[in-house]
């Protein structure tokens, strides 16, 4: 029987939510709807987006919400809708086959027509528009075109679908290498990086112009020296400075948009993701440390700033973004003009803050609005005005608070409040590194009790699920879920130490190695051994907007590994770094998370380990000591038997599987940090 209603009216996904009421007859991604399309043989119309996409809300107003597109999909198709960011599984396969069938890259809303019976795909797209235009077919054509091909081309059509099947088993999951790949990989990616930095305004290519946090991390951390130590800071630091002062960085609340239309960071794509301020956080934080510039501690507060503010809900968990539309129109909450700011502002705040921000300028966004970008120095506006910098930095602190009060009786984007495990963490783990590097409690009770939601809505107390909202919880956790929330744990436990959470730790390695990993060819599936049967069963390496969970999986176990001295889990993270070597040695900087877990098998980070009480000061002064690599726990009963503790206070400094013997007092720890460790075996 041919389905006559919309049927998303259930699901927990804000994206499906926005379409219950199109008059197309949409399902969720469910076993009903594959076995409708099979037993009436229609092929499967897949449509896949996220909440916060512009193209997403552009074709649903143009063409899911038209009665005569509507029509054609429901007699022709069977419709089904699906949040990219609810199944990434789905997601990733997709964009794939996307890929191969027209040799381009892929993105959303993706648009992929399906076989009713094999679920394999024989055409693709993103964005079509209602009306021939961009050199693109009406979508109405378009579905009757597909239709036809489908009744008239079957068979070679079919036959298309069995190479596709073929390439799909093909690449779905590479044997590893023998041997673990070789620090030469690490130079070869700065220089590739270094060849693709834009050293004027930062970043890596032209436009559009994405942050790349994992290439970022990764020149931050790797253990270069010399001239490439120096080449890797100027790169990462110039490319954060240059993001900051740009119009990607929301001036007035904090945070961070998801990249910039131009290579300037000028103008960005306005939607702001969890995921995205969750990475960049910790590099800011870490900025800091390493720079002492105060523009990348204000960052960083700002991001805090945001999250505490937009971000995190009553019950702990972070919700997923914000629209870059609100009104209709992208970018209309955050633009003004120069009238607008001039009227809330004092003289003296405009006098600083026009010149800082552009608005004494041309118009730059769509030849009509400003957008705010830090065109001028702090400096140079208080030498133009005369006064100090603190006068100035006074000023436009005080008209920031004006204009965001002002701009809070906007209509504001809209908000997705589901809670996905994967970003969460993400943003635990930013939160835990920025607090130890910016000394601001605020960011470790946040992190606290986004863990605490988690394991009270998204653990059940055998298995982790993937999503929730409303207190509803529901999916298989997937890779990234698992991997980045015990790299989380292992952050937390560095910041502040609760044997809970060692506990938890161990629990999710042991999920993770259990039912992910490739027993035979290395490294660990996107989804668990008990998943939904999908036309491939991927195994990702490559970073993209996050990075890849494989090796965020490999530095978490390696971490927990030497802590614990636990050979299965340094076993399991080595199994995943072998497994991304043919990969790797090809392209070095797409792997960069892998890289910075492979400098912790090839030369482990340090681990400082104190027992017994330490003040605070005295904490923060042996952690600024260590590089960003090393970490230190102030372990408690958990692990009293391997790192006992006597008299007191004790430390022990290890590296690799290797400790030194107890050290009883801070005078010596300071020098043996300062001279390497002692190994005692």
């Amino acid at each position: 029987m041919v389905a006559s209603l919309n049927r998303l009216s259930e699901s927990t996904s804000p994206y499906l939510l926005q379409h219950a009421d199109n008059p197309v007859h949409w399902w969720p991604w469910c076993d009903e709807a594959l076995e409708l399309a099979a037993t009436t043989d229609r092929p499967i119309l897949l449509s896949i987006g996220y909440s916060a996409c512009h193209w997403c809300h552009v074709m649903a107003h143009e063409s899911f919400e038209d009665e005569e597109t509507a029509r054609v999909m429901n007699e022709l198709f069977v419709n089904i809708k699906v949040d990219r960011e609810e199944r990434p599984d789905l997601d990733k396969i997709y964009q794939l086959a996307h890929q191969v069938l027209t040799r381009r890259g892929g993105g959303w809303p993706l648009t992929v027509f399906l076989a009713p019976d094999t679920r394999l795909p024989f055409f693709a797209g993103t964005y079509f528009p209602r009306e021939t235009r961009y050199g693109m077919p009406s979508f109405k054509s378009l579905l009757e075109r597909i239709a036809a091909a489908w009744r008239d081309q079957r068979s070679e059509l079919e036959q298309q679908n069995r190479q596709m099947q073929e390439f799909l088993a093909g690449v779905a999951a590479p044997r590893g290498d023998d041997e673990l790949p070789d620090a030469t990989l690490a130079g070869q990616a700065l220089a590739q990086l270094s060849q693709q930095f834009d050293p004027e305004h930062g970043g890596f290519g032209g436009a559009p112009k994405f942050p790349n946090p994992s290439n970022l991390r990764f020149l931050l951390r790797w253990p270069f020296a010399g001239d490439d130590r120096a080449r890797a800071q100027e790169m990462a630091l110039t490319t954060l400075a240059r993001m900051a002062a740009g119009g990607i960085h929301d001036h007035l609340a904090g945070g961070f948009c998801r990249y910039s239309v131009d290579a300037q960071w000028m103008i960005p794509h306005f939607e702001k993701m969890a995921y995205d301020n969750a990475q960049l956080l910790p590099l800011y934080a870490l900025a800091w440390r390493v720079s002492g510039d105060q523009w990348f501690r204000e960052a960083a507060t700002g991001i805090v700033d945001w999250v505490l503010a937009d971000l995190q809900g009553e019950d702990g968990g972070y919700y997923s973004s914000y629209d870059a539309d609100s009104e209709g129109e992208e970018g209309r909450y955050y633009i003004w003009t120069p009238d607008q700011v001039e009227a809330l502002l004092s003289a003296e705040e405009y006098a600083a803050f026009a010149p800082r921000f552009g608005l004494d300028r041309p118009p730059n966004f769509e030849q009509q609005a400003w957008h705010l970008h830090a065109f001028r120095s702090i400096e140079d506006v208080a030498a133009k005005l005369g006064i100090p910098a603190a006068e100035v930095r006074a000023r436009i602190a005080g008209a920031r608070r004006k204009l965001l009060a002002e701009r809070a009786t906007r209509v504001p984007p809209g908000r997705d409040d589901k809670t996905l495990c994967s970003w969460n963490a993400l943003m635990i783990e930013g939160m835990a590194v920025a607090a130890r590097n910016l000394d601001d409690e605020r960011l470790l009770v946040s992190a606290r009790r986004a863990l605490d939601y988690l394991r009270a809505t998204l653990w059940d107390g055998e298995r982790l699920l993937a999503v929730a909202r409303d207190g509803k919880a529901r999916l298989n956790a997937y890779l990234d879920d698992h991997a980045f929330l015990l790299l989380a744990l292992m952050e937390l436990l560095a910041t502040d130490w609760r044997d809970a959470d060692l506990d938890f730790a161990v629990t999710l390695a042991d999920a993770l190695i259990e039912r992910f990993a490739d027993s035979e060819g290395g490294g660990f599936f996107f989804t668990s051994h008990d998943h939904e049967a999908l036309i491939q069963r991927p195994k990702p390496f490559q970073d993209d907007a996050i990075p890849s969970g494989n090796a965020v999986a490999a530095e978490a176990l390696l971490r927990l590994g030497h802590l614990l001295a636990e050979p299965r889990y340094l076993g399991a993270a080595e199994g995943a770094l072998r497994g991304a070597g043919p990969e790797l040695r090809r392209f070095p900087h797409a792997y960069c998370a892998s890289l910075c877990a492979l400098a912790d098998a090839l030369d482990p980070s340090r681990l400082l380990i104190l027992r017994g009480e330490i003040a605070a000061e005295q904490r923060n002064a042996l952690t600024r000591k260590l590089s960003p690599r090393d970490a230190l726990y102030r372990v408690a009963g958990a692990l009293e038997t391997r790192y006992p503790l006597k008299g007191g206070f004790t430390a022990y400094l290890c590296q690799g599987l290797s400790c030194s013997a107890p050290i009883e007092s801070l005078g010596e720890l300071e020098r043996a940090l300062d001279g390497g460790v002692a190994a005692d075996g």
